[in-house]
Parts: structure tokens; C-alpha cells; sequence
């Protein structure tokens, strides 16, 4: 039991290390390139192929991931604060400057045709996954709320982040705040 533990934790290991390493250079401009992430890996191009399948499955793997980790920091964000127009704001911020700043997500979220869809088309995945965990930060932290409005509030807020992902109107701070303003103005809180 322990010696397939130990393979396991061996597998992973390789896994975060590939995808790592597939990020840095998706994110540097680069293409994913089985025989390069071979070479800089230390690993058989065979060995990438068992863990991923192919070059497709790299790239899903790749997107799912860098999705969690987005999202993860989108409700992470939501769940520092108490008050709603606040909470999703500061999500706003967060998504606003990791998109900003990784390539990655901004072309996941801008619905960039280079990156590969593992969802379907462009970011209404993405969106949709937002919005489910705004609502379910709502939800946990005002119950007194009316289903219809959470949910309306936290598809809009989706929406109007990627919208402001888009086509930018000014410094993310201000964006955050005015996607804040619409939040409390639906739930009027």
C-alpha cells in the first residue's frame, strides 16, 4: 500500500511539475510542445503521453487548472469580506489583475480561440463557474436574501468583469467598485 502511495505521490509530483512548466511558457508567448516539456522535464515524451494522452489532454489539464486556481482566488477574495457590494468588488479586483497579469487567464476569459476550450466555446464556462460561487458565497453569507436576487446579482457581477476584461473603462479599482455598486443595488443591501 505505501510503495503505491509513494508511485502516486511520484506521479503528481511529475503532473504539477509538467504543468508548471506548460504555463511558463503559454504564459511567455511559447506553445505547448510535447518534446520541449519532455526536454525540460527530464522525462520520455512517452511518459508525458501515459500522464496526458496527448497534446490536447496537456492543454485541457492546463486550462482546468488555471480555472480552479482563478476561481479559488475569485472566492477566496469574496469570502475576505462581510458586506456584499465590498465582497464583490474585491472579487472583481482579484479577477481584474489576474487577468492582467496572466496571459493565460486573460485569454481564457477573453475568449481567445489559441486557447483550447475544454468547456465548449469561449468563456461562458468560466462565467458561469463565477457566478456559481458568487451566489454560493451569498447564499452562506445572507441567507435572508431572495434566491432570484443572488443570482441575478452574481451573473451580473460575472458578466461585467469580463466585460471590464474586455473592454477596459478605467483602473481596475474602479471597475471593482462600480461592479460593488451593482451587486448591492440588486440585492438592495
Amino acid at each position: 500500500m505505501q510503495r503505491r502511495s509513494m508511485a502516486r505521490r511520484a506521479r503528481d509530483d511529475l503532473r504539477t511539475e509538467v504543468l508548471d512548466i506548460a504555463e511558463r511558457l503559454v504564459v511567455a508567448g511559447g506553445r505547448l510542445s510535447m518534446p520541449e516539456l519532455a526536454r525540460r522535464t527530464g522525462v520520455s515524451r512517452q511518459t508525458l503521453y501515459s500522464e496526458f494522452g496527448d497534446r490536447d489532454g496537456l492543454a485541457a489539464a492546463l486550462v482546468l487548472r488555471v480555472t480552479d486556481r482563478f476561481l479559488d482566488g475569485m472566492e477566496a477574495a469574496l469570502a475576505g469580506e462581510r458586506d456584499p457590494a465590498a465582497a464583490f468588488a474585491a472579487a472583481a479586483g482579484a479577477a481584474l489583475t489576474e487577468a492582467a497579469t496572466n496571459r493565460l487567464v486573460e485569454a481564457m476569459l477573453a475568449g481567445d480561440a489559441a486557447v483550447p476550450s475544454v468547456f465548449g466555446s469561449g468563456a461562458e464556462p468560466i462565467v458561469a463557474a463565477a457566478a456559481e460561487r458568487g451566489a454560493g458565497y451569498l447564499r452562506r453569507s445572507r441567507p435572508d436574501l431572495d434566491d432570484a436576487d443572488i443570482d441575478l446579482a452574481a451573473g451580473t457581477a460575472a458578466r461585467l468583469t469580463v466585460s471590464h476584461l474586455v473592454l477596459p473603462r478605467g483602473p481596475v479599482e474602479n471597475a471593482a467598485r462600480e461592479i460593488g455598486t451593482v451587486v448591492a443595488r440588486i440585492l438592495r443591501v
